[in-house]
């Protein structure tokens, strides 16, 4: 389903966010996911070394995870928002998510990158819906995310994520863990 697509959301109700407090939260919760992102790929290079045939690609996408995160850490500051109190248990767990899959193989490795990405593709989608006309500087820098992580999508795609063992189940958990991370980001 492409963006134009999704079903409206509705106006805003009486208790709702404010738009300074939306965008502190969208801004919050992905300075975290790109932080998580940048930690799963150091994760899965630890262990998939130099000698993998992975390891330029994963490379390549921890490079644009870098500049994605150095972009949120940049508006985190000149909007003086507060990051997620989460930091230190994303720093472990986006590591642990990285070098355990690579573990279980590259194919693995690809499954996770799929099964997060199609996450952050759903989540970035919802918030460049949310911003409307708002912020559309800050929406174009969304979609501009958005499309690099549906070419993270692809290439673990590529390389044959779906032929993991259990790749239906190890998906789904790891999906489910990456929505559970979004909840909690945007809150704490």
């Amino acid at each position: 389903m492409t963006l134009s697509e999704q079903p409206l959301r509705p106006k805003r109700i009486p208790g709702d966010a404010t738009g300074r407090e939306r965008i502190a939260r969208m801004l919050r919760v992905d300075h975290a996911g790109e932080y998580g992102a940048v930690r799963i790929y150091q994760g899965q290079l630890a262990v998939l070394g130099k000698s993998s045939d992975k390891a330029d690609t994963v490379r390549h996408m921890l490079a644009q995870e870098q500049q994605h995160l150095e972009t949120f850490e940049r508006m985190v500051s000149t909007r003086r928002v507060r990051p997620t109190l989460l930091t230190p248990l994303w720093h472990v767990a986006g590591f642990a998510l990285g070098a355990g899959t690579a573990l279980l193989g590259e194919r693995a490795a690809m499954a996770c990158t799929v099964a997060v990405e199609e996450v952050i593709d759903e989540h970035y989608a919802e918030q460049i819906r949310d911003l409307e006309q708002e912020e559309p500087d800050l929406s174009q820098t969304f979609e501009t995310f958005r499309q690099e992580e549906l070419e993270h999508r692809d290439i673990g795609l590529s390389h044959g994520a779906e032929q993991t063992p259990g790749y239906e189940l190890l998906s789904s958990v790891i999906k489910n863990g990456s929505r559970l991370a979004i909840w909690l980001s945007t809150r704490i």
